[in-house]
């Protein structure tokens, strides 16, 4: 499995903190945005995703890089891709090498793999300080996914800032999609696996519409912004 490593993002949203793409085979089919609207098939992120295979290191190169990082050091692992492992599976031997390399870092990423041995492992790595954040598909399943981990999940695109889940969990919406003057790089709200919130992230792309519909399955219960 092949790892691009970006030392210094200049996508916008992110800012200028180290990032990387795995490639395609490690995102699981159940993904109800696999090769449809996710994200990552926007045209100039799904261009340097496709190049992962030519442009990319090994674990072993990816993790030096991370090692190499200052201490403290914000990096998102994963703007496109998924945990090591093929589709549905995790790999826990390359995981560890990632969870071992980002020791004394900031390391961050998120994962649609729900298998039960797939958020065994994602819990297990959060705990050693890389955050895993289990991906939910809606407010309901936020819910079904919170007691394992820290969680993210896909909002209707007109969700107010601050909501709550039908379980009554609250629901912050990525402050990097609410304010101009916010980047992940000075965040970090993803990072933080011992926060009380969910973060939701508005339906956003070129395909924002169908994401936006798959989000309403479950809507949100709206009780007020920030």
């Amino acid at each position: 499995m092949k790892y691009h490593y970006i030392p210094v993002s200049s996508n916008r949203k992110t800012g200028a903190i180290p990032v990387t793409y795995s490639q395609r085979e490690t995102c699981p089919p159940s993904c109800p945005h696999y090769r449809a609207d996710c994200y990552a098939e926007d045209f100039y992120t799904r261009m340097s995703w496709d190049k992962v295979p030519q442009r990319g290191g090994d674990l072993g190169e990816l993790c030096e890089k991370i090692a190499a990082l200052p201490p403290g050091q914000l990096w998102r692992h994963n703007v496109a891709g998924d945990l090591p492992g093929a589709g549905e599976d995790v790999d826990p031997a390359a995981l560890g090498e990632i969870v071992r390399a980002n020791i004394g870092k900031r390391g961050f990423t998120y994962t649609h793999k729900k298998t039960p041995d797939a958020i065994q492992w994602a819990a297990h790595a959060t705990r050693w300080g890389f955050t895993v954040n289990l991906s939910a598909d809606d407010a309901g399943d936020a819910d079904a996914l919170a007691e394992f981990g820290p969680v993210c999940c896909i909002v209707p695109s007109d969700t107010p800032e601050k909501t709550y889940t039908p379980g009554g969990r609250v629901i912050i919406v990525c402050p990097a999609q609410s304010r101009d003057d916010v980047t992940c790089e000075n965040c970090g709200l993803c990072a933080r696996a011992d926060r009380a919130v969910i973060i939701g992230f508005r339906a956003h792309g070129t395909r924002a519409r169908v994401a936006d519909a798959k989000a309403r399955r479950v809507i949100p219960i709206a009780r007020g912004t920030l």
